[in-house]
């Protein structure tokens, strides 16, 4: 990573140096210097506009609203979902919303009848998601996500800083619980995502996401069936077999 003084740093010095500067700071005291401060005009949040997505935009939009909030359209979306992100880029009042799609002649290659998520979910992703990200955070030193310990598996001991792909990527809510989560919501009045209410806690791309039953895992419909728990844009790393 270049610093806007030209020194390259690591970016893993960089998130170990801002763990211990923001130590105990979450939510809105966490963004608030890390959007005017830390990486101005250099930071994007990166957002699926699922069921908890709101609490996060909601912050951003308090601090700064024409931050970058990149969608990653994959072409496999809940029509819900697209409606349902439309709805809060108007109530939060998002100045600059990127939906970022596949590159399609890639998607005419390696998955021309569409049903690559079927043969290799991990291929689909690394083609519908992992690339368009990386290419939508070329011009950033440093994302936003909505990521919390409490949805399981890897997330179970999240930072609220890391470095990915040589970019420092913030977990601002990384500690908050669910109750939290949920009193943010009915604080800010802020919309739910309408399948919320049919079971869906955990909502991606419609093929690859079930209603689970009240109590289970809040992920448990995301590629249920299969040992596959995360899209992989958290993770960096090369292309899987495809």
């Amino acid at each position: 990573m270049t610093t806007p003084l030209g020194r390259d740093i690591d970016a893993s010095d960089i998130a170990a140096s801002l763990i211990e500067s923001y130590a105990g700071r979450d939510g809105a005291q966490l963004l608030e210097p890390v959007i005017r401060r830390e990486f101005p005009g250099r930071v994007a949040v990166v957002s699926s506009f699922g069921t908890e997505t709101a609490v996060l935009l909601a912050l951003v939009a308090d601090i700064d609203p024409s931050v970058p909030v990149i969608f990653l359209d994959t072409g496999k979306h809940f029509e819900e979902t697209l409606e349902y992100r439309d709805q809060l880029v108007a109530e939060l009042g998002l100045r600059d919303v990127r939906s970022v799609a596949p590159d399609w002649s890639q998607l005419f290659t390696r998955d021309p009848d569409g049903a690559l998520w079927r043969r290799d979910p991990d291929a689909c992703c690394f083609l519908r998601k992992v690339l368009p990200l990386r290419q939508a955070l070329a011009g950033f030193d440093a994302w936003i996500t909505g990521r919390k310990r409490y949805q399981g598996g890897v997330r179970w001991d999240l930072p609220p800083f890391e470095a990915v792909d040589g970019k420092v990527k913030i977990n601002p809510l990384a500690g908050w619980s669910l109750d939290r989560v949920e009193a943010a919501f009915a604080a800010r009045q802020l919309a739910q995502h309408p399948l919320l209410a049919e079971g869906y806690f955990s909502v991606g791309c419609e093929p690859c996401t079930k209603p689970v039953a009240p109590g289970a895992d809040l992920r448990a419909g995301r590629w249920a069936g299969v040992a596959k728990t995360e899209c992989g844009i958290h993770f960096g790393g090369s292309a899987p077999g495809c």
